[in-house]
């Protein structure tokens, strides 16, 4: 598990978990669901460049929250779609990932819990969009020269590990 604390400082946030209705995400009862996808294609993870929020223009894998009656694996597949066009069939889940940003005041400012899980490529090739500036497939070598959001290097060593295990 990894888990992304911030206290005082900017928001470190996947743009895909903030957005327009990002009020409702600010100061939460409880902490929100959302799922994370890491799509895989001849031995490349597709990742894309963060659109907005404070992470704008590093990169990630596509996801955001989880919609009422969703599984984990559907919210993921949607939002592979809706980010990027691609489809994709999960194979297994990779590992959660906690975000908690604690505001100036001391309350809980932002709280995601995110499930990454692993796919294969089905069809459709990646566009760039609104949530996603930039989509690249990459080699664990190339995505350890791009910025990345936080713990992003463990969940796509996983990713591959589960892809050459044949699950």
């Amino acid at each position: 598990m990894n888990v992304v604390r911030k206290g005082r400082n900017p928001p470190t946030l996947p743009s895909s978990l903030r957005g327009a209705d990002s009020d409702e995400r600010l100061y939460p009862a409880r902490p929100l669901l959302a799922a994370s996808v890491a799509v895989l294609r001849d031995g490349r993870v597709l990742v894309a460049a963060r659109g907005r929020g404070p992470m704008a223009g590093r990169f990630s894998l596509p996801g955001g929250l989880v919609e009422p009656g969703e599984t984990l694996a559907q919210a993921a597949l949607r939002e592979l779609r809706e980010e990027v066009g691609v489809e994709a069939e999960i194979i297994g889940f990779i590992d959660h990932v906690e975000v908690i940003e604690q505001g100036d005041d001391g309350r809980i400012r932002h709280h995601f819990g995110i499930s990454a899980l692993s796919a294969r490529w089905l069809a459709g090739e990646p566009r760039p969009g609104a949530e996603a500036l930039e989509v690249r497939w990459v080699d664990e070598r190339e995505a350890s020269a791009l910025p990345t959001t936080p713990g992003l290097a463990g969940i796509l060593r996983k990713a591959f590990t589960l892809n050459d295990n044949g699950l």
